[in-house]
């Protein structure tokens, strides 16, 4: 695939993402991921609090609760109960990893991460960096 042809699907499926991350009920940050294997969409997920949970992220004083799934886990989680593997996919998320995070993709076999917004700690993108994931910032 040609790198403008690339460009173009990358910034097509951050839309989608991006889109997708508007279903979160969490006020603080909606973000939005999806694994993307030889072109299709494997998976999808938001931030949010586990199934059977109430759907509120943030407590009394406006702070994250600690029970939140991060997009790409509750995207990389469905991979895993069903009958595909992120083997050799593409990460697309509009939020930069955290490092834990960062830690279900390097060792769900994602190579390649795309994501539109920087968080202020980049650990994350360094460790997937020296894991040697692919990492792409495309603002």
């Amino acid at each position: 695939m040609t790198e403008k042809k690339q460009k173009t699907y990358d910034e097509a499926y951050l839309d989608m993402a991006n889109r997708w991350g508007r279903l979160s009920h969490c006020k603080r940050k909606q973000v939005g991921a999806l694994i993307v294997k030889d072109r299709m969409i494997i998976s999808d997920g938001y931030n949010g609090t586990p199934s059977g949970f109430e759907n509120i992220c943030e407590d009394e004083e406006h702070y994250t609760k600690w029970y939140v799934l991060h997009a790409e886990a509750n995207a990389i989680l469905k991979v895993a109960s069903s009958t595909q593997s992120c083997k050799g996919s593409t990460l697309y998320i509009t939020l930069s990893p955290c490092k834990e995070c960062s830690k279900l993709i390097h060792q769900s076999g994602i190579v390649r991460v795309v994501y539109s917004v920087e968080y202020k700690d980049i650990s994350g993108v360094n460790f997937l960096k020296r894991a040697g994931v692919q990492v792409d910032f495309l603002p």
